[in-house]
């Protein structure tokens, strides 16, 4: 097992991650009908995606000697109405560091190729940019 959910009622779930202890709150968004307290579950695939790219480029970047501590993801999740799902995913990784056009293409390969990604629907469109420090 993974995790085990559970509903505490209004709208809230409790997530425990069976390995480490760890628990994460999820709140229904403002938008359907929820306080909006917390990461929805939308939220939480969309900040899978940009965690997951960045720590896989972060393993990547131990063999290339290159440290990305620093670096960051800003992820934007645009919903449709009818069905209700994810339409878009924008992220714009912004890398603490100058690299060498070879490391950076294999960098952006690599969380290219991340599990989520890979994993998601085809039918949400991606977007996804990579900032490099100059």
């Amino acid at each position: 097992m993974t995790s085990k959910v559970t509903y505490l009622g209004d709208l809230r779930t409790s997530s425990i991650h069976i390995q480490s202890g760890t628990e994460l709150l999820s709140d229904a968004p403002t938008d359907n009908n929820g306080k909006g307290e917390a990461f929805s579950p939308t939220d939480l695939l969309a900040n899978s995606l940009g965690s997951c790219m960045m720590t896989i480029m972060a393993i990547k970047s131990r063999d290339l000697n290159v440290d990305l501590t620093g670096s960051t993801v800003e992820v934007t999740k645009i919903m449709q109405a009818e069905p209700r799902k994810i339409a878009k995913l924008q992220l714009v990784l912004n890398m603490s560091v100058a690299a060498e056009d070879k490391t950076k293409i294999i960098l952006e390969r690599t969380g290219m190729n991340c599990p989520v990604l890979l994993s998601l629907n085809p039918d949400i469109d991606k977007e996804i940019t990579f900032n490099w420090k100059q």
